[in-house]
This record gives C-alpha cells, structure tokens and sequence, in this order.
C-alpha cells in the first residue's frame, strides 16, 4: 500500500491533531475523523503496510469479540468503513449470515483494517516517528520523522500500542527461542525439535499448544505447556460480566484509589487474558482422544500449573528451565530444545516523547495518569492514549468493542463538541454505591 502525499507538505501544515502509530484503534480514529471536515489530522505508522497480529493467524482462529466491535459501528453504526460493509463489498455478507458466527477470523479482521486503511486519506504508512518537541511559543507539538519531516499539530493521540513481555530469566538467551506473535513464521523450525516447551496462558498459548498436540504423532517431540497460573483460566464471558465494558464501569473504576484499581489490574486478568472456554474443552476432548488411541503408551504431554519460571540457560542445543512450584514451594526444572513464550504484552513510553515528558502525568507507580477522557499531558486536553491504560480504565482498555466508544470521546476532545453521540449510561447493575 502506498501513502497518499500530502500536498501542501507537512512542514507547511498545521494539523489539529497528529496520530501516532496505527492498530485498530487509531485506525478506528482515523475513519471516524475522515468525514469531519472541521478536523484535520493525520497518522503516521512506521510500517509499510496495516498489520495486526500477523504471527498468530492459525487456521480458524477467530476474535474473542463479535463483529459489532469494528473500526466504528458503536460509535457510528451508518459508517461505510463498518464490518459489515467490507462484507458487503467483499461479496461475503450472505455467507457470514448463513455461517451465523458473529465472531469474525483472525485473518479476516486483518483484511478488514486493511480495506478500511486502502481508503483513507491521512494515513502515511513507512513515516517513523524520530522524536516530538513542544514549542511554548505557539503551543505546537513538533513530531519530527526518520525521513526529516515535521509535522506540526495542536494535539497528539498515541496508538504506537504494547511490545511482546520476554520475561527476564529469558533476555538475551540464544538458541531461538521466540514470543508468540511470531508463532507463525517461526513454526516450521519448531516443529523440528525433539521438545517444545510453551510458558504462559492465555489464549494465544492455549491456540498455539491446541495446535503443536494436533501434529504431536507425526512429529514425535515432547510437549509441555506451563505455566504460573493456578489453573488454565477460563475466559469469563457472561453478559453481567460484559457489562464491565461499558461507560459506567469506567466511572466507577477511574473514581477509586490508586492503589485499588492496581490491585483490581491484578486480579481481573482472567477478563481480558482467559481462553475461550470451547478451546479448553477441545484440548481436553483432543487430550482424551490422544489418550486412548496410544492405548499402554502415555501421550507425551504435560500440563503444569503454579510454576514461575525463576531461571533458563541455553547450552548443549536446548533450554533447562528452572521453575517454583508456588504451592508446594519445591522448585524443579525441564529440559526442552524449543521454547514459546506465551508470557504477553506490556507497554512502554515510546523514547520520542523523551522531550516532552515534563509536559506528560504519571502517577506514583510511574505509568501514565491516564485522565477519564483519555488525557495525559498537564492540561487534561493536548495528549491522548489508546489503550495501555488497564490501571486507569480496567478490562474497557484493550476490548476492541470500547476503541469506538474511546474514540467519539477523544472526538468531542478535540472538536470542543458532541460528533458521535458518546454515551453515559448501558449497565442495568450499580458498580458504586
């Protein structure tokens, strides 16, 4: 995909805003802000091309969310850059209705984005975001490009999203170990080793470990899935549960004390980063199904849980792994030549806000002291946040059904105006008193 030029050159331009980084939801902000002629922003993503999640694109692998959490359609349900038009110009819509599955595949949200991305003028793919100054001056943000471009703007929104976690025993090892997110292109490779060991949980280790048991008669290495967890948690998905996205709940969350919603960040992991509950019972049914056509021979699978990975070094062509066994305070080890580290995702400040961080808030724990409408500079209205704010705005941080939602918000921010309706209240329960 080609980025479209700016005419008049961004050194000569003022934007009312400038985005920084493109996944979904600064692409969302992007195709709601595009009919808004009063707006004038623009995006700049360092990578050539839309890409979302590409090292996990196994087969059938499907969003945990439905179709209605696109770009833009809880904000703007009429929006052309919407799901179901994609569908529609695709020529798919008839058979996603007969397949009667909301929950879109992995792949396909991916086009999706794509798509919508194709028709967008303010998106400038391969621009790398160098370093951003403020000039008191004229109250301008200054985002300085690799290319030696500045784009000069009133405000900024920061989309530049979270980076694979590599746990610490684990930084620096040889060997080829690898994250997650490069499942798919690393895969080949593993699939030639004796033994794979996958640390962490989640969805995307339960997909990746679902997988590796599937083909573990034809390729005949040992397989071990391990992680700190208690248990192999379920994502909980109940409709009271869901209600936990929603305008309300982020009332009440971003109302409590500091050290409350960090406590709560810890403790509702499992509403965000749970497996589907239909993939738990599939890995079972594959396991019982491995069971009984090895007949006297176990299957060479083991599932551990509690375990804390505490050392790993990398001699010989293998890992040895030191783990803790939290329960039973015993701490034993395992031997393994490939290594998949399910262990998630973290966020950083990008280094080009380096200059400006006098200008940004953090509270006590030095995260970003993301503001109810998603500011985080001192004036409550020049810098904004996608996402990375779980200890601010719980679970609604990262649910891609609430990027629309934090987007009309950020909308009314920066118009001074109500674009798109921004609700106030859905929930039928009271999370305050």
């Amino acid at each position: 995909m080609t980025a479209l030029p700016d005419p008049t050159g961004p050194t000569h331009t003022t934007h009312d805003f400038v985005g920084i980084g493109l996944g979904p939801f600064n692409l969302g902000l992007a195709c709601l802000t595009e009919p808004i002629a009063e707006l004038n922003g623009v995006f700049l993503e360092s990578k050539p091309d839309f890409e979302w999640h590409a090292g996990m694109f196994l087969d059938g692998a499907h969003l945990q969310t439905p179709f209605m959490s696109d770009l833009v359609t809880l904000a703007d349900p009429t929006s052309p850059y919407s799901f179901l038009n994609y569908l529609k110009e695709k020529g798919r819509l008839y058979s996603f209705y007969i397949r009667e599955n909301f929950y879109p595949l992995r792949v396909e949200y991916d086009d999706y984005c794509r798509w919508a991305a194709a028709q967008l003028s303010s998106i400038r793919f391969g621009t790398t975001v160098t370093e951003v100054t403020y000039d008191e001056g004229d109250g301008l943000y200054a985002v300085a490009t690799a290319a030696g471009e500045t784009y000069r703007a009133r405000r900024l929104v920061l989309g530049t999203g979270t980076v694979p976690f590599v746990p610490e025993p684990c930084r620096g090892l040889d060997g080829g170990l690898f994250h997650t997110a490069h499942y798919v292109h690393r895969k080949a490779e593993l699939l030639e080793k004796e033994s794979i060991t996958i640390v962490g949980s989640g969805q995307s280790a339960a997909e990746i470990y679902h997988e590796l048991l599937s083909g573990i008669d034809v390729h005949g290495y040992q397989l071990n899935w391990v992680t700190r967890s208690p248990r192999f948690f379920p994502l909980e998905y109940t409709k009271l549960t869901l209600e936990m996205t929603s305008p309300d709940y982020i009332d009440y969350f971003r109302a409590l004390p500091e050290e409350t919603r960090y406590r709560l960040e810890k403790q509702q992991k499992g509403l965000f980063k749970g497996i589907n509950s239909e993939l738990i019972d599939a890995i079972f049914d594959l396991l019982y199904q491995k069971n009984v056509e090895s007949g006297d021979r176990p299957v060479a699978t083991r599932l551990l849980t509690n375990s804390s990975l505490t050392t790993a070094r990398y001699e010989d062509g293998g890992y040895t792994l030191g783990f803790h066994q939290d329960e039973q305070d015993k701490d034993f080890e395992i031997r393994t030549e490939g290594l998949v580290l399910a262990t998630g995702y973290h966020y950083a400040p990008p280094a080009f806000l380096d200059p400006v961080r006098d200008r940004l808030r953090f509270d006590a724990h030095g995260r970003f002291d993301v503001s109810r409408d998603y500011a985080i500079d001192v004036t409550g209205r020049g810098v904004f946040l996608q996402n990375a704010g779980v200890h601010t705005h719980s679970v609604t941080s990262p649910d891609l059904g609430m990027g629309p939602y934090r987007n009309a918000t950020i909308i009314r921010e920066l118009l001074g105006a109500e674009y798109y309706p921004v609700e106030k209240t859905i929930a039928f329960q009271e999370f305050a008193i």
